[in-house]
């Protein structure tokens, strides 16, 4: 037993020693570094440690406060416990805003619809009741609720929503809600609000229910344009909402003519000439049929006969010519602005083939260009991302870029632990390139100004004695020719071939940006550089060839001797060949000739 606990305590020594030369050596590998490199000031930055999360509570037992919540949509009723459904119990705690951002705020263009479904009630339908017989006293009624129900929309466009509306002032924005209101009630806006709701509808005690009455209803137009601007920003493909825009628009002037040419056909009397109304079949869809050939001018139409036939018909005819002519130029607008982005796309494809027909490119070449264009095309929209940021302030293009490309950037192992800004200053600098398959990214021996991050697609590194051997592939989010552009120890050549496998779209920092970047963060410079010199070191570290790092040595190979006590041996030697020191140095020589 005494045995046994010397040899163990001899282990625990020959541990613990074995650990203190560990960390020694740790620690002169250090101050080597820090000598022969004088970028190095202090160790990498460690990342902070995230704040702990609470413990799960124990499966047996629940959140206090979601059985308080539970409790809270329960409620008893003789024997049985019934459960409150949330969504009512957040419809009555809801309390309206105090304020309304007009230019962000979804639920205001919710209301807009609804108060535009209100005007384009009034503008088609006042119209049709005041030509055609369809209002009766036997559905008067109905009509009726439907035109109070629109009152009531606007009614409560005026309280509720406009004067709520944010305004820009002096830079400001105001939400203050008397200022809110003293804008609304001094605005050209609340004016023509005020007419639309003018009370005419007293008149039907004395005149009958006219509905040209109702007529100023249709004068809340600015809702309409201001509805229009809105979902126009809200929507993807806001071109395919303008095009049926003005194809309402075209629709409700042939609307409006047709009712017209009933209500001249029956001042002239149904069915009195061959140009009016006959009084056969359906009404409305003979007069609009009617409307469309006359404002269209594709003739076969009879001919007027009296005077005022003649009058109302020249005065169609010249209002379809400048109508149709309006609208042509207004959807070919529409359509221009929604085909720019592929005009111009066919129109530089177009430029480049001429381009490269003149110059008698090879048709191989050739190819290659046109898919690159197609390519770029439908994957990005655009042919170059950084023509739509040009017009974007400086803080709009590093909020996009941080959006677009951080995620990324982010994963990057060499800009880990530098200075966040710096990153978003990188970010700014990056440019999109897409490559083709078995395009050549960067090739062996080129010097190197540029490093690659990967968004899209994958790249081969390409090496061996025959330099097509693939040596790894890398994929998205990884990052190469970084030690090119940090010129670290003069590294500043391309190392190995790097091929695109497939379609790959990379980022490219080029060099001479990244220097501008960095001469503003001195710490993330040097950073860098040890990173970069660290990554140079292990990259042309040479290989043992004695044996891989899996294989054990049987005999370890004898340390030699040091040199200082060599010295010693050799000095005491030529002061005696005899002592203990000559005795020394003949086992020293037995124990070399053993090793030989």
């Amino acid at each position: 037993r005494i045995g046994s606990a010397t040899s163990q305590s001899s282990a625990v020594i020959n541990d613990r020693l074995q650990e203190l030369v560990k960390l020694f050596k740790e620690r002169t590998e250090k101050v080597k570094e820090k000598l022969t490199d004088p970028d190095v000031t202090s160790d990498d930055e460690t990342p902070v440690a995230s704040p702990a999360e609470a413990p799960p509570p124990p499966p047996g037992q629940e959140p206090e406060a979601a059985k308080a919540a539970e409790d809270e949509h329960c409620c008893e009723m003789l024997c049985c416990t019934f459960k409150y459904r949330p969504w009512l119990d957040r419809v009555k705690n809801y309390q309206f805003p105090s304020s309304i951002d007009p230019l962000t705020n979804l639920m205001y263009v919710l209301w807009l619809f609804f108060v535009v479904l209100a005007w384009n009630w009034n503008c088609w339908l006042i119209p049709v009741r005041w030509a055609f017989p369809y209002q009766t006293p036997g559905n008067i009624h109905y009509w009726l609720l439907m035109d109070y129900l629109c009152d009531l929309i606007y009614l409560l466009d005026i309280v509720i929503f406009q004067i709520r509306l944010q305004f820009v002032r002096g830079g400001d924005i105001i939400s203050d809600k008397k200022a809110m209101k003293e804008n609304y009630l001094k605005s050209q806006r609340f004016k023509m609000d005020v007419v639309c709701l003018l009370p005419l509808d007293f008149f039907y005690f004395k005149v009958g229910v006219n509905p040209l009455l109702r007529f100023p209803r249709c004068l809340k137009y600015m809702a309409f344009f201001e509805f229009n601007n809105r979902l126009e920003a809200i929507l993807s493909k806001a071109y395919i909402y303008r095009v049926i825009r003005t194809t309402a628009y075209l629709l409700y002037s042939l609307h409006v003519n047709s009712c017209l040419y009933y209500w001249a056909s029956a001042y002239e009397g149904l069915g009195s000439t061959t140009w009016v109304y006959d009084g056969e079949g359906n009404s409305y869809i003979r007069c609009y049929y009617w409307a469309v050939k006359t404002l269209i001018t594709i003739g076969g139409l009879p001919d007027p006969k009296t005077l005022f036939e003649i009058v109302f018909q020249l005065l169609n005819y010249f209002t379809g010519v400048f109508a149709f002519s309006v609208m042509i130029g207004q959807m070919r607008d529409v359509v221009g602005a929604a085909t720019a982005g592929q005009t111009y796309y066919r129109s530089c494809m177009d430029s480049t083939i001429k381009y490269m027909n003149f110059y008698k490119i090879p048709r191989a070449v050739q190819n290659r260009v046109k898919t690159w264009y197609e390519y770029t095309w439908h994957s990005q929209g655009m042919l170059d991302e950084s023509e739509l940021l040009v017009q974007l302030p400086d803080k709009m293009r590093l909020d996009i870029a941080i959006d677009v490309n951080y995620s990324i950037v982010s994963k990057v192992a060499l800009f880990q632990g530098c200075d966040r800004q710096m990153i978003f200053d990188m970010l700014k600098r990056l440019r999109s390139v897409v490559y083709l398959p078995n395009d050549f990214v960067c090739k062996k021996g080129e010097i190197g100004r540029e490093m690659y991050i990967i968004q899209a697609g994958q790249v081969q590194v390409l090496g061996g004695a025959d330099g097509k051997t693939v040596l790894v592939t890398l994929k998205a989010g990884s990052v190469f020719g970084e030690i090119s552009l940090l010129a670290a120890g003069g590294g500043n050549r391309r190392t190995a071939n790097v091929v695109a496998h497939g379609f790959a779209n990379l980022f490219i920092l080029d060099k001479k940006d990244l220097n501008e970047i960095l001469v503003h963060y001195p710490e993330s410079q040097r950073l860098l550089r040890r990173k970069a010199k660290k990554m140079l070191r292990n990259n042309n570290k040479p290989k043992d060839d004695r044996g891989g790092p899996g294989d054990s040595i049987i005999i370890p190979p004898r340390p030699s001797t040091p040199k200082l006590f060599q010295a010693a041996l050799a000095a005491a030697g030529k002061v005696g060949g005899k002592g203990r020191l000559a005795h020394l140095r003949w086992k020293l020589k037995e124990l070399k000739a053993m090793q030989a």
